[in-house]
Order: structure tokens, then C-alpha cells, then sequence
């Protein structure tokens, strides 16, 4: 029964939290603040509500828009699945995503009160894109800008926040390659649903701008991943050692590559799928052990 519920959170993809916690960390750490308690709570808190934003999307497209009847499956994007299969109960996946969601926001608020309001305010905005996201975020084109920020620069500047207590322009530049990123997470994966998610009443970008044009969108999303983070550095806001993120470019040309050939056919993109999360993991971890390598420098 628990794997069952664990599965349909979508656990291979929940690894980003944990990244995403362990860049803010580790920029923290370079700047001089470790509490390696706190970050620990952070990774939680984030784990259970980007387990939350999962399953309440999966309920939400079996049972109420009804685009995962018509939804193509990948290892990537179309959602768990297990609606679909009759694995889990539409009132079961309801109560597990309210359920994460709530406990996510119970540990994030111990954290806000332990740090003070400004990490309040980043986590319930963090929240509402959670609860806003699938009923209508993605109906009016916020999607992937809202998950970008609430599994991008949200999360890295609230815990570069929750551990130094101050706000440092090195968190938001840091957190622009992770928004961006994430963007694309969500930009790719909506190109093999498209016409399902038009039938379901979605206008994501894919939706509004078409696919021909909106592979153009993800190619400069990425090109500014990395120039980003270049320019952080040039300008001396990040460590040299940042630079380190710049070995994701491999799989993320390799996304880029395939998108820009071949995004009209369905399996074809589902190899650059897998190497977009590659180069979104890969970034975050690679700037995070820049990070570490320069505070132990100091």
C-alpha cells in the first residue's frame, strides 16, 4: 500500500527538491552559514510539495479536465499513470496530494518561524503556485514560469535565506539557470501532449505557440541557462568554480539537438526528454559542488 502511494508521486523525479536544497546549501556555505539540520528540513518540506504538485495534476487530469484519458505515456511526461491503470482511486490520490501538500506547508511554516516572515512569504508563494498550478496556471500560459520559480529561484534563495538570514544577490543569479531549467522541464514534456492537453482546455506555451515555434523558446531558455551563469560570474557575483555548471551543456545540446529536429514526433523527443533532466539535475549539482569546493577553499 505505501509503495503504491509513493509511486504515485512520481519518486524519480523528486530528486530535484533535494538539489535544489543542496545548491542553496551549499552557496550558503560558501558565504560562511551551515546548519546542515535546517537544510535537511528544507529538502523535506520541498520534497513533499513538489509530491503534492504531482499527484493533485494527476487527479486533476483523470477526474476533472479528463486529458489523461487521451494522454501518451512517457518514462518523462503524461503523469503517473496510475489513474489511468486503476491503480489508485481518484479520492485516494486526492487525499494524498492534500495530505503532502499539508505537511510540506506544516514544516515549512516551523521553518518560517524560526528564520522570520520574509521565508513565510517565498513559501507560500511556493505554495500557491502548488495548489494554482494544473486549475489554472497552465490555462492561461504561467505554467512553466510559475513551476520554474517555485522549483527554481524560490526554493535556493529560501534556503540560502533560512541559513544565513539575509537575502544576497548571489542566491537570485544563482537561481536563474535553475528557473530556466525548470522551465524547460516543463516546455519539453508538454510537447507530446499537446493536443491532448488543447482538447483538455490547457494553453501552455506548446498550446499557444505551436511546436514549430516553441522549440525556438526552449533553445533560448537554454542558451540562457548558461549565459547566466557565465555572466554571474564575469561580474563576480558567483565563484569561478560556478563554471563547473557549465560540463551540462553535453546533455543539454543533446536536448536541444533532437528538440529542434524532431519535435513533431513523439518518440523520437522522448531521448531528449531524458537529457533535459540531465542537464537540469546536472547544472544544480555541478554549481553546488562549486560551491563546496570554494568554501572549502576559504
Amino acid at each position: 500500500m505505501i509503495k503504491k502511494y509513493v509511486l504515485e508521486t512520481r519518486p524519480q523525479f523528486l530528486v530535484l527538491a533535494l538539489v535544489l536544497v543542496v545548491h542553496g546549501s551549499a552557496l550558503a556555505a560558501w558565504h560562511g552559514s551551515v546548519h546542515i539540520g535546517h537544510s535537511i528540513l528544507a529538502a523535506v518540506a520541498l520534497t513533499l510539495l513538489q509530491s503534492s504538485v504531482n499527484v493533485l495534476n494527476d487527479w486533476h487530469d483523470w477526474s476533472r479536465s479528463g486529458i489523461d484519458h487521451d494522454t501518451r505515456q512517457t518514462p518523462f511526461s503524461g503523469g503517473s499513470g496510475m489513474l489511468p491503470r486503476g491503480e489508485i482511486q481518484p479520492q485516494t490520490a486526492l487525499t494524498l496530494g492534500v495530505g503532502t501538500l499539508l505537511a510540506g506547508l506544516a514544516i515549512g511554516g516551523y521553518l518560517a518561524w524560526l528564520a522570520g516572515w520574509p521565508l513565510l512569504v517565498l513559501g507560500l508563494a511556493g505554495a500557491l503556485s502548488v495548489v494554482l498550478y494544473t486549475p489554472l496556471l497552465v490555462r492561461i500560459g504561467a505554467g512553466e514560469l510559475m513551476a520554474g520559480l517555485g522549483l527554481g529561484v524560490l526554493p535556493i534563495v529560501g534556503t540560502y535565506y533560512l541559513l544565513t538570514g539575509t537575502f544576497d544577490i548571489a542566491a537570485w543569479i544563482s537561481g536563474i539557470p535553475a528557473t530556466l531549467l525548470t522551465y524547460n522541464l516543463l516546455l519539453l514534456n508538454e510537447f507530446p501532449d499537446t493536443e491532448a492537453d488543447r482538447a483538455g482546455g490547457r494553453r501552455h506555451m506548446v498550446v499557444r505557440l505551436g511546436k514549430k515555434a516553441a522549440r525556438w523558446l526552449y533553445l533560448t531558455a537554454e542558451i540562457g541557462v548558461f549565459v547566466s551563469l557565465i555572466l554571474g560570474v564575469v561580474f563576480g557575483v558567483l565563484t569561478p568554480w560556478a563554471l563547473l555548471g557549465l560540463i551540462a551543456i553535453i546533455p543539454a545540446a543533446r536536448a536541444v539537438r533532437i528538440t529542434l529536429k524532431d519535435y513533431e514526433h513523439f518518440e523520437a523527443l522522448i531521448p531528449a526528454q531524458g537529457a533535459n533532466v540531465q542537464a537540469l539535475i546536472g547544472t544544480n549539482v555541478l554549481m553546488a559542488a562549486g560551491y563546496a569546493i570554494a568554501a572549502v577553499l576559504l
